[in-house]
């Protein structure tokens, strides 16, 4: 019996997940229908998401999101009580993410603040009397996350020797693979000291975010569930590829194995390909290797012979028996030509799924556009000097050793790699810190940042009082809160950097115009007005990217009274934080008025069931109604059909320089 298996997503800013217990409860009633459809929603852009869990549970139902801060809530469903809050800005956005999402979000418990104390603190209260808040099932309070760097040693440690991970299902994790990665697949802190410059952009990047997004995380581990394992590692290959190439476990936690794992594509990802690869989804090798080994990029070489030539001037060492000190260097840059176009990022950037369809679909969108046909490459407007712009490059020394650049006045890729995706994660977890690592996930996941943890001014109000001993047990310290502070204070200044260049990116690529008014504004009459959305850029639609994580773009549009009463409003999120269209579980109970106007240029899968109209849905995962779920190819070639049986797409983005009118 061959059916498509779906799953309604929760498409809220602040959850993907509370979908997953949804859909199960309606999983009987669609089964008859013999057309299931499995969808998970994945946030990217600006957009709320979920902290990282270290665990994979199968069987637990969160509610997560935050909608107005860089970390997330949460907590399980029984713990939050939602409400209802509609916008009220009195102008005209234009908001944007992947999956659903809004800027409401439910009251809920940091997970960059599981142990938060009431705020009527009491200084002189002893600490035998504070009663630290606890979770029931909470899948942070053990297991899985103890090995992350020397984190659990004595404070201050300087030993970064590794320890055995524990998975999460308590398996230990190969002890040699973290010497097994530091050899062959250094980290992109090797590389960061010879070029900050570069490890300072690359560290916010959406390619740095793309392994430990928490939202990637809960969508390919509920896909994983879903099919019963056969994805493999499908998903993995993009967004991880170093883990992939090490044939880490699908059942354990990214964040259990080495660092570099959660480093997604990071420099060795792209630098040690030698060979050019077309649309593999994914499937590209990756070249073993020590940090003394051969690199790939754009250049000729030419800096790394000059340091060669002066080994002594530049302090650097040649190989691994050099004993004297010195900075350790690849000892050849080898020219790879197809890294410099725009055929380089096809391998993950135009991707089909199993049954055929594209996910994918920016490289054919920009073999479309004019582009394309100007000779314009996707690194001219992504890597460049302007955002979304084919403005040219800057300039900047290639490396920088022991205070000594080299070709100062080189080509400068910005390895930020523009785009309107930032990170929302605890700010101790992401951006990559080479000193972050001297605590493991979970015990950031525990530091109340928010709280003003390691600030000078919750220093001293805490100081001479019992309130430490209530923390957890390695932040008792007040030197540990302070150093973990400066590390946050330095993370949330690259995150602000990072936002910036997304608005610059959206406003580079969008025009709003209007509003034009059809009908004179008199009392006691409609209002007939419209406004026209184009998208400049002449590289790819907009939104584009990754259907299945179906990025939204729409209008929010409010009409306010004099006395500064909303009397009209659309583009409005429920109390989940969705838009009110026909996926709102809101608007479906009746909790919310649909939004019979919306603007939504959000591209959706429209499936077909046995009976009944097209419904729209976020992945289809096609699936054999077995003892064994497992995924297999659709019966009928989809080359005759140009998409699979059943499954088409329907597309609402706005094509390059095209423009939409929204009435």
């Amino acid at each position: 019996m061959h059916c498509q298996f779906d799953r309604k997503p929760n498409q809220i800013s602040l959850s993907g997940l509370t979908a997953i217990e949804h859909s199960a409860k309606r999983a009987s009633l669609v089964l008859t229908s013999w057309l299931i459809s499995f969808a998970v929603l994945a946030n990217y852009g600006i957009a709320q998401q979920i902290e990282l869990s270290q665990t994979r549970e199968p069987n637990s139902h969160w509610q997560v999101g935050d909608g107005e801060s860089s970390s997330l809530l949460i907590l399980p469903r029984s713990k939050i009580k939602q409400k209802s809050s509609f916008g009220s800005n009195p102008s005209l956005f234009v908001e944007g993410h992947r999956g659903g999402g809004g800027t409401n979000s439910a009251p809920g418990r940091l997970a960059s603040q599981p142990i938060r104390v009431s705020s009527s603190f009491d200084a002189n209260k002893p600490a035998s009397s504070v009663q630290q808040p606890s979770l029931p099932g909470d899948p942070f309070a053990s297991g899985g996350l103890e090995s992350i760097g020397p984190a659990t040693k004595a404070p201050h440690t300087k030993d970064d020797a590794p320890k055995p991970a524990i998975g999460a299902d308590g398996q230990t994790v190969d002890p040699h693979a973290e010497v097994f990665a530091h050899d062959l697949y250094p980290s992109a802190a090797k590389c960061a000291q010879c070029h900050k410059k570069i490890y300072d952009e690359w560290r916010v990047s959406g390619h740095a975010y793309a392994a430990v997004s928490p939202m990637f995380q809960k969508f390919e581990q509920a896909v994983s569930e879903v099919t019963q394992g056969t994805i493999g590692y499908f998903c993995m290959r993009c967004h991880a590829p170093v883990a992939t190439q090490m044939n880490y476990p699908r059942d354990m936690s990214i964040v259990d194995g080495p660092a570099v794992f959660r480093e997604g594509i990071t420099c060795v990802a792209c630098h040690r390909v030698k060979y050019p690869f077309d649309r593999v989804n994914g499937e590209r090798r990756i070249e073993p290797g020590d940090i003394f080994a051969p690199v790939y990029g754009g250049g000729t070489g030419e800096g790394v012979e000059q340091v060669k030539a002066k080994p002594d001037h530049y302090k650097v060492k040649l190989n691994r028996n050099d004993k004297l000190p010195g900075q350790e260097l690849h000892n050849q840059a080898i020219q790879f030509e197809q890294i410099s176009y725009s055929e380089f990022c096809v391998s993950c950037h135009q991707v089909v799924v199993h049954p055929g369809i594209a996910l994918e679909v920016v490289w054919a969108q920009y073999r479309s556009a004019p582009a394309f046909k100007k000779g314009v490459t996707c690194q001219d407007c992504h890597m460049g000097l302007v955002p979304g712009k084919d403005s040219g490059y800057a300039t900047a020394p290639c490396a920088e050793m022991s205070g000594k650049v080299v070709d100062p006045n080189r080509k400068h890729s910005n390895h930020m790699f523009y785009g309107p995706g930032y990170s929302i994660a605890h700010p101790g977890v992401f951006p990559h810190h080479e000193k972050s690592l001297r605590w493991n996930v979970q015990q950031w996941l525990e530091f109340d940042w928010r709280g003003g943890w390691g600030t000078p001014e919750f220093e001293k109000k805490i100081a001479g009082t019992d309130f430490e001993k209530t923390l957890p047990t390695h932040w008792q310290s007040s030197d540990e809160r302070r150093d973990a502070r400066k590390i946050v204070d330095e993370n949330l200044e690259l995150i602000q950097v990072k936002r910036n260049k997304s608005i610059e990116v959206m406003a580079n690529g969008f025009k709003v115009d209007g509003p034009f008014f059809k009908s004179a504004r008199n009392a006691f009459r409609d209002i007939e007005f419209k406004y026209s959305v184009t998208n400049i850029s002449e590289g790819h639609n907009a939104p584009s990217g990754s259907l299945g994580a179906q990025p939204q773009l729409w209008l929010h549009v409010v009409l306010v009274a004099p006395d500064g009463k909303t009397v009209w409003e659309s583009g409005y999120t429920d109390g989940n934080g969705d838009l009110a269209d026909l996926h709102s579980l809101q608007v479906n109970k009746g909790l919310c008025p649909p939004d019979y106007q919306l603007f939504n240029l959000q591209t959706k899968f429209l499936t077909t069931g046995v009976k009944g109209p097209d419904r729209e849905v976020y992945i289809p995962v096609p699936v054999d109604l077995d003892q064994l779920i497992f995924f297999r190819p659709g019966a009928l070639p989809i080359t005759v059909l140009n998409h699979p049986p059943l499954i088409r797409m329907e597309a609402h983005s706005l094509p390059p320089l095209g423009t939409k009118v929204a009435n």
